[in-house]
């Protein structure tokens, strides 16, 4: 049985008033961000499937995306980057190795950037057999062979379907793609995903009808420059400044260098912000150029697996940053959270929304349970 479809607006409203066991849901810190969210017809907390469900599936493939749109996830994330040829594709790193088999098919050009490859030449390339290798335990025969996405085909997935998400688009290493930002907003647009000609009539037997609101695109960037180069192209799109910190971001407190044999996410955990006032140029950057929100990065604790803790950071979404950013009329969308508890935390600091891997895992933490095990979707699907 489905569950009882309600409106964006009926889920905003409910959950402004329904006290999980948790009690997440009655506090002021996450009103403050409610009453944001509905000014923009947004989700919250608005559960966004990181590169796809990706946990379950291969990063930015197929069954990733058509995963996270069965499971009822309120947006599609991926990274934006361009081909040789002008494509726009969904790719996380700059180059192929971790996630392609390039050393095989190209092997002089294994360490080349994504920019140099021609979309024909990206297409010959296994984007699935290793997420067979590197988790067995969900591995299935189906994802062998499996294609890097271009933008369009995403978009697809989005428009296909039961449920309705939205587009999370990152614009990726930025500086390597001269007019990106006025590239996607000629794509969406063609594609009636930008201004009178996108659809606004909703679907009343979906779960979720995000594609059919005013924050149907959400843009995202961790870099300055970009953040301008968006709201310059298309300055009536929601848009979220990433945060993080070191070089170029947010300044840092002076600490020990990483220990021979310390985790990456024991040393991310240890990095403590500056001062207050540092955080708060970032946030006054953000607000000033365009920004409805910021996408602060979390530690994620220990858990069965080790796969949460390679997306576990520094904390830039503590108490008073969010308490911040709210104040600063901000939203906040914190990066990247996989465990029930983990949510629970944020929430209860007041967290807007959640990029996870696990969208099956956050709906049920935030009461839209989907109807169907992540795994009995992915053999529907025919995976």
């Amino acid at each position: 049985m489905r569950r009882k479809p309600y409106s964006l607006m009926s889920r905003l409203v409910l959950s402004a008033l329904f006290l999980s066991p948790a009690g997440w849901a009655d506090t002021p810190e996450i009103k403050a961000g409610q009453a944001l969210s509905h000014r923009l017809e947004m989700p919250n907390p608005a559960i966004i499937a990181h590169r796809g469900a990706s946990y379950y599936a291969p990063e930015s493939t197929l069954p990733a995306y058509q995963l996270a749109r069965a499971l009822g996830a309120d947006y599609l994330e991926l990274d934006l980057q361009r081909t040789k040829d002008g494509h726009l594709i969904a790719l996380h790193d700059n180059n192929l190795k971790r996630t392609t088999n390039i050393e095989s098919v190209f092997p002089e050009r294994a360490n080349d950037p994504v920019s140099t490859f021609l979309l024909s030449e990206l297409k010959q390339l296994d984007a699935g057999s290793w997420f067979n290798d590197a988790y067995p335990d969900r591995a299935r025969p189906q994802f062998v062979g499996l294609k890097i996405m271009t933008l369009d085909e995403v978009r697809q997935v989005a428009e296909q379907g039961n449920n309705h998400p939205g587009l999370y688009i990152e614009t990726k290493s930025p500086d390597l793609f001269p007019g990106i930002e006025a590239d996607l907003k000629t794509y969406l647009a063609a594609h009636r995903w930008l201004g009178d000609q996108a659809p606004t009539q909703p679907d009343n037997s979906a779960d979720v009808n995000v594609r059919f609101t005013d924050s149907r695109v959400m843009l995202q960037t961790f870099e300055r420059s970009s953040l301008k180069a968006l709201q310059s192209a298309m300055p009536d799109v929601p848009k979220i400044l990433l945060l993080w910190g070191g070089s170029d971001y947010i300044k840092m407190a002076q600490h020990p260098p990483k220990g021979e044999h310390e985790s990456t996410a024991d040393y991310y955990s240890r990095l403590k912000v500056n001062a207050p006032s540092d955080y708060a140029q970032w946030l006054e950057f953000a607000r000033d150029n365009g920004a409805i929100g910021v996408g602060p990065s979390t530690i994620q604790t220990p858990h069965q697996s080790d796969f949460a803790r390679q997306f576990s950071y520094m904390d830039l979404a503590m108490p008073w940053m969010v308490n911040m950013s709210h104040q600063h009329q901000l939203l906040v969308h914190a990066y990247t959270v996989d465990h029930i508890d983990d949510a629970y935390n944020y929430r209860n600091r007041g967290v807007d929304g959640f990029f996870t891997n696990r969208p099956a895992a956050l709906l049920q933490a935030f009461d839209r349970a989907p109807e169907q095990t992540p795994q009995a979707w992915l053999e529907q699907l025919g995976y």
